[in-house]
């Protein structure tokens, strides 16, 4: 089959000074060469688990109970045609890397880091025989397929954490045995108490282990972890009958339970050159994170924190107003108001008081370089809000936050696969944003970030030389 490249997205790189780098494309698992690989790492067994699961994942017991009983049980709606597939073209190009290796120009795209569909769900698989096995069988499966295609796609290794000891395991084999240079992390892990209650473990803060050593072998080993997890079934995201209500900010749900826990945990002052990507998410949750942070930090930092410590109160003061213009709203109250016992919450462990402890922040500003530095946001390629990461007016302290293209092709965000970079670029036709801003989306945050943990993430890639020019011009 002949493939053309005449596209508008083509028309628009080619006018473009620069390279487009695409932070998260999906490849669609060719499940039988998957299970083949997974039969030679876990077994027949394993086989037939993973088969029992994927149908479990897949909502099968939503789809067995009728309305009424969905209702009852407040079951939630799963995913649902999540594939394109009136575009047959597309469908298979996001299952062959051949075809998708000869398809990239028509997109716009020089160079794409890729993500599994099916394979998302891995690491957050509580089987850990299971999960370890797929992850394992899946990142051997991907490095093979996607090996002879190098030049312009990389595909992520799944790497589970249920414990940080697992993960490096994964890790370590990953990158030293199959030269993978891209990983996926789970954005939380779900644990259970022993009375049978569920709660989300974000790895950095309040976890039921210590990560750092995690994240310390990451940086050692020059990847970014990037997440990428869903945030439906939990929180609001539970409806019975809406999969648009589920999903909507789900990925940015999940992102910013990471993020702020990575933040509030200290992970970014402990690990100053550690860098994380969050994908598919939009950088609006970010902005709005980040100005969150400095605003209450200002309001609440441990100097600021006693401006509403109960003990502060002036008694003598307060009960004279109360007599003096309270009339008949305190009259027979006061003495009873005097002699009450401290309120629930009153009084703090002393430990406890400062909650931005682990960051170490003495000034507002330093909120802007532990956060500013350290995290990337992957933005699909038609939200508008992707401009609010360059607004320097709005962003606290003139901050502009990394955000990159995450072009989603291979699911039903993208429809047709030549019009990401168009529908990227409108935000510049429309002046939202600089052809500057445009080149930080689709090529430096991209590069600086990978290149800059990883000098030879891109080496024998077709961006090479442009990546390498950039970062001679920024050292």
């Amino acid at each position: 089959m002949a493939v053309t490249s005449a596209s508008r997205s083509a028309a628009i790189r080619a006018r473009l000074e620069h390279p487009v780098i695409d932070v998260d494309g999906h490849t669609v698992e060719f499940e039988p060469g998957f299970l083949d690989v997974l039969q030679q790492v876990g077994g027949s067994g394993v086989v037939a688990r993973y088969l029992a699961q994927r149908d479990r994942l897949a909502g099968a017991r939503w789809y067995r109970l009728s309305l009424a009983e969905r209702l009852a049980q407040r079951a939630t709606r799963p995913p649902w045609w999540f594939l394109p597939t009136k575009n047959t073209l597309d469908r298979a190009t996001a299952t062959l890397p051949r075809l998708l290796h000869e398809r990239l120009p028509e997109t716009g795209i020089d160079f794409t880091i890729l993500y599994p569909t099916e394979g998302l769900a891995f690491p957050h698989l509580s089987d850990e025989e299971l999960r370890r096995a797929c992850c394992r069988a899946l990142n051997v499966f991907h490095a093979e397929i996607f090996r002879p295609y190098a030049d312009r796609m990389t595909p992520a290794a799944v790497i589970p954490l249920h414990t940080p000891q697992e993960g490096i395991a994964e890790l370590d084999y990953a990158v030293q045995q199959l030269g993978l240079k891209a990983i996926l992390i789970p954005s939380y892990v779900r644990r259970q108490l022993p009375n049978g209650q569920r709660w989300l473990d974000v790895l950095a803060l309040d976890s039921a282990y210590d990560y750092d050593p995690f994240w310390a072998r990451c940086v050692e080993l020059g990847v970014v972890p990037a997440c990428h997890s869903s945030g439906m079934g939990w929180g609001s995201r539970t409806a019975v009958t809406n999969y648009m209500y589920n999903h909507i900010g789900h990925f940015a749900a999940a992102a910013e339970a990471l993020c702020k826990a990575l933040f509030f945990g200290g992970v970014t002052r402990r690990f100053p050159t550690l860098k994380v990507a969050f994908l598919e998410c939009g950088v609006a949750w970010a902005c709005s994170l980040y100005a969150d942070l400095v605003g209450h930090w200002e309001k609440r930092n441990r100097q600021r924190l006693e401006n509403y410590n109960p003990a502060n109160l002036d008694r003598q003061q307060y009960f004279a107003l109360l007599e003096r213009y309270g009339g008949s709203l305190v009259a027979d109250k006061l003495e009873a108001l005097r002699q009450a016992p401290p309120r629930l919450g009153e009084q703090q462990e002393p430990e406890l008081l400062d909650e931005w402890a682990a960051c170490q922040i003495t000034r507002a500003e330093e909120i802007r370089d532990l956060f500013v530095p350290h995290f990337y946001f992957g933005c699909e390629a038609d939200d508008p809000l992707n401009a609010w990461a360059f607004n320097t007016r709005v962003n606290p302290f003139g901050a502009r936050l990394r955000a990159m293209l995450s072009s989603d092709i291979g699911h039903w965000d993208v429809p047709d696969m030549t019009s990401v970079t168009e529908e990227a670029y409108e935000l510049v036709e429309k002046g939202l944003i600089s052809a500057e801003d445009f080149r930080d989306f689709a090529f430096t945050h991209p590069a600086t970030l990978y290149a800059g943990t990883n000098p030879d993430f891109f080496r024998g890639t077709a961006v090479e030389q442009a990546v390498r020019t950039l970062l001679a011009a920024s050292s």
